[in-house]
């Protein structure tokens, strides 16, 4: 694969863009705001995600040493002028979309990201907690950017629902990464949560948080927001769920972490196909 895509780190990108593609969905709308929140979503993410490499590589140089930066395919230096290019692409769009609605709230909200992710990727990635919250928090950002891409009332207020389940069950999932990635984290003398405060409670928040949004997910039903359909996958993805906690409560090893890590995506993956068919 071409390392200036490898880099933009696909398949997480295209996670981020499907949330804008559900609240479409759910919002039984298609516009160029949304085709244009798309694009947005896109070069947004691919810049937090070079901008990471490129603050990270020496850590990466341990845990990740494959990936385009540490390998020697892209030199640091490219790779930050790659994601200032992705940022700028990503707030014209938000520009685009503020200016066909007439309202400058995705304007801001992609501003506010823009800022985020550069700070993240620079200085709250390996803070406790504050970097795993920061992750989920952008996650669950893209639901709610949709709904202001559709400039509905009812959708973005269900769009800030999805990205609250978003949010809480993308921290479990980052909180369960850096137990994964502990040894790599601890050369580089990183100050992650599982590090400070041991891979036990870690795994006990990431489970609390995990059971957070399992109780969650039969609301949408419940308020009538989707349909039966949604409640049948959902309760798959909420099996999944349940049974990544317990592996990464039962085991905190490298091994185990990335098991739970890698089937709470996969969860992640079937919730989305839930809301997906569940609001026909």
């Amino acid at each position: 694969m071409n390392p200036y895509i490898e880099i933009l780190r696909p398949g997480n990108v295209i996670m981020a863009v499907i949330a804008i593609v559900l609240v479409a969905i759910v919002g039984h709308t298609v516009s160029l705001p949304i085709i244009l929140a798309m694009l947005a979503v896109f070069f947004e993410i691919s810049a937090g995600n070079v901008i990471n490499d490129y603050f990270d590589y020496k850590i990466d140089l341990i845990n990740k040493p494959h990936r385009p930066i540490p390998s020697g395919r892209i030199s640091p230096k490219s790779g930050r002028n790659y994601a200032y290019v992705l940022f700028v692409l990503g707030t014209v769009c938000g520009f685009l979309i503020s200016y066909l609605n007439k309202d400058w709230t995705a304007f801001i909200i992609v501003l506010i990201s823009d800022v985020i992710l550069y700070v993240y990727a620079r200085n709250l990635k390996s803070t406790p907690l504050i970097g795993n919250l920061t992750v989920g928090f952008m996650t669950g950002l893209c639901f709610a950017f949709g709904g202001y891409a559709i400039n509905n009332p009812q959708i973005i207020a269900t769009s800030w629902f999805l990205g609250f389940f978003a949010f809480v069950m993308t921290t479990a999932r980052e909180i369960t990464k850096d137990i994964e990635d502990m040894e790599g984290d601890k050369a580089e003398g990183a100050k992650t949560f599982p590090i400070l405060y041991g891979a036990k409670l870690s795994a006990i928040i990431a489970f609390a948080l995990i059971i957070i949004d399992c109780l969650l997910c039969p609301l949408l039903y419940i308020q009538n927001v989707f349909n039966i359909i949604y409640l049948a996958i959902i309760a798959i993805a909420v099996v999944i769920f349940l049974y990544s906690g317990i592996l990464i409560i039962k085991n905190q090893d490298t091994k185990t972490a990335a098991k739970a890590s890698k089937y709470l995506k996969i969860g992640i993956l079937i919730a989305f196909v839930a809301f997906a068919l569940g609001s026909f």
